[in-house]
């Protein structure tokens, strides 16, 4: 199964929307949402869809029983995170717990233990008739190791995609954990990126990400028209580079309705449609290429 990632520097530059199109023209049976922290993906599902969810467990975190505790502030004193609480007795936030299991090596009382903590939640949907499937998540807020959830999403997707020829992941934003974890396995990467100095910016860096991973990568111009100076300075800089460049889409405030997976674009057509038509033919034409950096 391909796995074609579209992701962006920054938030906001309309790569979720971008996906819902790309699954809708790919006639996609498999597709995933991997920005854990904000997912939105599952917005564009319509109502024939059927989804269980399950529970995610982060990294552990320490407990002190209170009954063995015998308050001599070790713990307190031992950790970096300002996890731990004095005071009638003593007591972890697991919100600030990291888990490093430090106050439990040396606790003399033998009071503390590293239990699960639950992190936030799995969720696979399906379609009526068991066709297509989605694969999402949501972590809980303050929790950490979104990079191990997205690697679960993953996971997910590929155990239960069955015969899926291609599957389209709509990434998080920025280069942290969670977008080198979406790209594993990746066979392309669609960069999504608007005519703005901060996503000029932040592009360069997706960029210099992926050169790290040898992923395939392009890149499109969301909205170019809001600033065609901008948009000619991107175009100019994927020639000096040498990044492959599928297209520009202009601004349109019908996209987002029109760009519904289950959604057809609407009758009169929105002035967007043959931009990301377009778009959608050069990455997989790009994304079938046999090339020596993936």
């Amino acid at each position: 199964m391909k796995q074609l990632l579209i992701i962006s520097g920054k938030g906001g530059t309309g790569k979720t929307t971008i996906a819902g199109a790309f699954i809708k023209l790919s006639g996609a049976k498999a597709f995933a949402d991997c920005d854990v922290e904000a997912p939105n993906m599952h917005l564009l599902l319509n109502k024939g869809y059927i989804c269980s969810s399950s529970a995610y467990y982060g990294l552990d975190t320490a407990m002190i029983d209170p009954d063995r505790c015998n308050g001599c502030g070790r713990c307190l004193e031992l950790c970096r995170f300002s996890a731990v609480s004095s005071g009638e007795t003593y007591a972890i936030d697991p919100r600030l717990c990291e888990g490093c299991a430090l106050c439990m090596e040396f606790c003399p009382a033998e009071a503390i233990s590293m239990k699960k903590q639950q992190a936030g939640r799995l969720e696979l949907c399906r379609s009526e008739d068991g066709r297509k499937i989605f694969s999402g998540a949501e972590l809980n807020t303050g929790s950490g190791t979104s990079g191990k959830l997205v690697a679960e999403v993953k996971n997910q997707l590929k155990k239960n995609a069955g015969a899926a020829e291609t599957a389209v992941i709509d990434g998080p934003p920025g280069t942290g954990c969670p977008v080198i974890a979406s790209l594993n396995e990746a066979d392309m990467a669609l960069i999504v990126t608007e005519p703005s100095v901060s996503g000029i910016n932040d592009m360069k860096r997706v960029l210099d990400t992926l050169k790290n991973f040898k992923t395939k990568a392009a890149v499109c111009i969301n909205k170019y028209d809001m600033n065609t100076e901008k948009s000619e300075e991107i175009k100019a800089f994927c020639r000096k580079e040498g990044v492959r460049y599928t297209g520009r889409i202009p601004f349109d405030p019908d996209l987002p309705a029109a760009a519904g997976m289950e959604a057809a674009l609407p009758q009169r057509g929105c002035h967007a449609e043959n931009a990301i038509k377009t778009i959608f033919f050069n990455t997989m034409i790009l994304m079938s290429e046999d090339s020596g950096d993936k």
